[in-house]
């Protein structure tokens, strides 16, 4: 259920439910796919005595994934798909995740759980903005929004005028979307003099993508609206894993769907509450695709288990800040796109758009170009202060280019913040 009892387990209830249900899913993948137990090690669910003997088992990666496709790693009959969902944004071999009918219903009701943890109840009004297409986002707002009763606008992405007619006529309250999208809705309504105030709009639920604090602040202010931060993926079963209450304290993971574990990503050990390392999820409900210390990718910590100012007792992690896969290395120098992104919008003047170009010139060396919108033009003194900042905090010695708010491609999916011609 996704009703408050099942958020306010004791630390000690979580860990014992988790372990039984790791239990039961290495069962499940021993009876209906031998070869993936096999995969695994062949072990004996009995034999797990305790959550940390977790940790012996192998990690499983993006790559097994792909490999297994279609269906290689499931572990249920195809009879009993109901319906799947394929992962964006890979190469080669795409991810592919069937639901069963409990799959679904599983979704669903994580995805009403964040609904409530962003104080939104069936009374709301909700505006549905991501595709509902292959990727997962559009579909799991629904489930969740018919989970809990609500009322929903089915849109999904694109139409941006019409988004905002029907926000202001259909008296949204509650917006969802890929987080860089609220910025192309601020900009149409700069152009069409739109005012969000005048609208019933409060919440807004964004995830899909890295954003930063400073971009969070910069939607709540054009908008008037408390944002709230979701994460989940289709490999996991799709968005809904978790989210950010009011208390805006860290993300919360819903452990009794979900086991997680930080590892350093270069060697695969398991790191002490506190540290950041990479994401590791194992499933604990799922039926088709259970996933056994899957490596998300996504840069993050646990950064609490107690109980939180909202009364929920189930995990935070930190909003993440990366992925193991879109660090950049130049010319030495380590970053992630959204310490770019943090540094020019704590600026006055500066847009939220910008482009990280990795090129070579004629010579064979590497180059990097940022490509940045302003609002107005910037004085001296404050291109000074940025090129210093960028030289201290992030260690890169560049000059970036300003351009007008506007000029950068405005794709209809996600942003394309990096541009890396060195792999051509």
């Amino acid at each position: 259920m996704w009703q408050a009892d099942c958020e306010t387990l004791s630390q000690g209830d979580l860990q014992r439910l988790q372990l039984t249900r790791v239990r039961e899913t290495l069962t499940r993948i021993a009876e209906k796919n031998p070869a993936y137990h096999a995969k695994l090690g062949k072990p004996r669910p009995d034999a797990l005595t305790s959550r940390h003997a977790l940790e012996q088992l192998p990690l499983l990666t993006k790559a097994d994934l792909r490999t297994a496709y279609p269906f290689g790693l499931t572990c249920a009959p195809r009879s009993e798909f109901q319906r799947m969902q394929m992962s964006s944004g890979t190469t080669g071999k795409p991810v592919l995740c069937p639901y069963t009918r409990a799959d679904i219903a599983q979704w669903g009701e994580t995805m009403a759980r964040c609904y409530v943890a962003a104080t939104v109840s069936r009374a709301d009004v909700i505006q549905i903005t991501p595709s509902f297409g292959l990727p997962n986002g559009g579909f799991g707002f629904h489930y969740g929004a018919e989970t809990l009763g609500a009322f929903y606008i089915p849109v999904g992405p694109g139409r941006t005028l019409l988004q905002l007619q029907l926000m202001q006529e259909l008296q949204a309250t509650v917006l969802t979307a890929i987080a860089t999208y609220p910025i192309r809705l601020i900009e149409a309504a700069r152009e069409e003099n739109f005012d969000f105030r005048k609208t019933k709009l409060r919440v807004g639920i964004f995830g899909s993508e890295m954003w930063s604090d400073e971009l969070r602040k910069k939607i709540e202010s054009a908008m008037g609206i408390e944002s709230f931060d979701i994460i989940g993926m289709t490999e996991t079963g799709g968005v809904g894993m978790g989210i950010d209450c009011a208390a805006h304290q860290g993300i919360h993971i819903w452990e009794d769907h979900y086991l997680a574990e930080i590892i350093d990503p270069k060697t695969g050990a398991v790191l002490n509450d506190g540290l950041e390392g990479e994401l590791v999820i194992t499933t604990l409900t799922r039926e088709a695709l259970p996933l056994v210390r899957f490596r998300t990718g996504d840069i993050t910590r646990i950064a609490a288990r107690d109980r939180c100012a909202c009364g929920r007792t189930h995990l935070r992690v930190d909003r993440f800040k990366g992925r193991t896969d879109d660090m950049i290395i130049y010319k030495g120098v380590n970053f992630y796109p959204l310490q770019i992104e943090a540094l020019f919008l704590r600026q006055d003047g500066i847009a939220a758009d910008y482009q990280i170009v990795l090129d070579h010139d004629a010579r064979g060396n590497e180059t990097l170009e940022l490509v940045v919108e302003t609002q107005q033009s910037l004085a001296e003194e404050q291109q000074a202060r940025i090129q210093r900042e960028l030289r201290d905090y992030i260690g890169l010695s560049v000059t970036p280019r300003y351009v007008q708010a506007g000029e950068l491609p405005r794709p209809p999916g996600k942003a394309v913040r990096v541009v890396d011609r060195r792999k051509a």
